[in-house]
């Protein structure tokens, strides 16, 4: 499934935030950000997909916070709170040249929305494809 694919392929990219440590020059940051706003882009646009193959009628035209909500209660995802908080940090990114920002997305990307993205690699492998 190509959907699955480019996640697949985000989130080995992603793994690339661990080998940088603070302070960042502007062009890393930026990176670092980029990383984590693709995997997020990619991991919500497969979940719909696969809610969709699945017959989750929200699936079809859901906005991304409906799509999580609706993986929520399908068992896709197991924290419905922290995917959401990984949504709002995903619509901060177009403020990202803030560096206090940029700096707070990175953090949780390591040591939050990182964990989160392989929890839902393993659980689509496990349950869904």
């Amino acid at each position: 499934m190509k959907k699955y694919e480019n996640f697949f392929q985000a989130l080995s990219n992603m793994k690339e935030i661990y080998n940088y440590e603070e302070p960042y020059d502007t062009v890393v940051l930026t990176g670092l950000v980029g990383l984590y706003e693709l995997c997020f882009e990619q991991s919500w646009k497969m979940i719909k997909k696969i809610l969709e193959d699945h017959g989750y009628e929200e699936g079809a035209t859901g906005s991304p916070k409906t799509i999580l909500k609706t993986a929520f209660q399908a068992g896709m995802i197991k924290d419905e709170d922290l995917w959401l908080h990984a949504l709002q940090e995903r619509n901060n990114v177009a403020h990202s040249y803030n560096q206090k920002i940029a700096l707070e997305i990175v953090k949780m990307a390591k040591d939050n929305f990182y964990p989160m993205f392989c929890d839902l690699k393993a659980e689509i492998d496990k349950n869904w494809i």
